[in-house]
């Protein structure tokens, strides 16, 4: 009896019990080979993702072209960028924005040198007006030509004259300070980023009425989308005196939105949000290529992460109606001399420095 029963005892596996053991463990080889292929799938994903993103950056060699006749880099001068807004009308999407059909070429429709000090908590942006007249040095163009040195160039003009290593090249040479890294970023591309973080909010300051762009704004807030806010950046007509000095203000202002707008977002909550505001932010973006990769971009964005949108400063280069023709301006002396070897030597820009001749009003 004890025989039988051990020996039922031994069959017991082939029970309805005893198969149970044999299902868990090859359901569990399954399941994990479900979760194996799915973590492949996905790691192909977000490769693929990221490949594209790395893909949609231009990158220009601007050291090269810029050679050993740059200024002198200082210990402790920190981080210096030059952003540029292009009005490049190449492709359909920038073609269609701003009545670029009837315009060719590009150039560079905004230009600021944004300084950010050792520590990185806070920083200064000098927009460059694009009427300033400037000498052009002698620049190498990307066939290898050169193109000889001119004085009472207009700043906006180098760029499609030349390029932007010539452009990196005249800051440094009118201000004495070494630019680390060039962002570019052209009129469609400006467009989708605002759009892709669902607009922007500013303050207009005024009421603006512009029959060129067709904004009509009135004084107080609004929440702007993408073609809104590319003609409150642009327009002329609608503020000041019609100059580029007028809307400079407006342009400081929006960047500053802008950066709070994005920063104030958590984009990490939402992969398909940061995703699309990637894409945007980056197929319409030129660098110098130490910036660019997304690795780089993504190091040196969080290097930046200390620094506050409130506390940034917003400074005009001081200019100067030029005595010659008054529909261009100059750099205001000394205050311009000031202003850059306050950057230069990362140290606090006195007031009398900021203060330009010519406003705009």
């Amino acid at each position: 009896m004890t025989d039988q029963n051990f020996g039922g005892s031994r069959t017991s596996p082939e029970t309805g019990s005893g198969r149970g053991p044999r299902k868990r463990r090859r359901g569990l080889k399954i399941t994990l080979g479900v979760l194996l292929v799915l973590l492949l799938a996905a790691g192909g994903t977000v490769y693929w993702l990221y490949s594209r993103l790395d893909g949609n950056i231009t990158g220009v060699n601007i050291d090269e072209a810029l050679g050993e006749d740059r200024p002198e880099k200082l210990p402790t001068s920190g981080q210096n960028l030059l952003v540029l807004g292009s009005d490049s009308r190449a492709g359909a999407e920038n073609q269609e924005l701003g009545g670029g059909g009837a315009i060719s070429g590009a150039r560079s429709d905004t230009a600021m040198v944004v300084h950010i000090p050792e520590g990185r908590t806070r920083a200064v942006a000098v927009s460059i007006p694009r009427d300033t007249l400037v000498t052009r040095p002698e620049c190498a163009k990307a066939d290898g030509s050169t193109v000889k040195s001119a004085d009472r160039v207009m700043f906006n003009s180098v760029y499609s004259q030349v390029g932007p290593a010539c452009v990196v090249k005249t800051v440094e040479k009118m201000s004495g300070v070494r630019i680390d890294h060039y962002l570019e970023i052209n009129f469609a591309g400006f467009k989708e980023l605002v759009d892709a973080i669902g607009g922007v909010t500013v303050d207009v300051p005024q009421d603006i009425h512009d029959k060129s762009s067709g904004l009509d704004l009135t004084k107080g807030e609004h929440r702007l989308d993408g073609t809104q806010s590319l003609a409150y950046v642009r327009t002329r007509h609608g503020i000041g005196d019609g100059s580029d000095l007028g809307r400079i203000g407006l342009q400081q202002q929006f960047l500053l939105a802008l950066l709070s707008e994005v920063k104030s977002q958590d984009l990490l909550s939402s992969p398909t949000n940061t995703y699309r505001i990637a894409n945007s932010a980056t197929k319409s973006l030129t660098t110098d290529e130490g910036l660019a990769s997304l690795t780089s971009l993504s190091k040196f964005a969080r290097s930046m992460q200390g620094v506050d949108p409130a506390s940034m400063e917003t400074i005009m280069l001081p200019v100067a109606y030029d005595k010659v023709d008054p529909n261009r301006v100059v750099a205001a002396q000394p205050q311009a001399k000031t202003l850059w070897k306050a950057i230069r030597e990362d140290t606090a820009i006195p007031e009398s420095a900021k203060k330009s001749p010519a406003t705009g009003g």
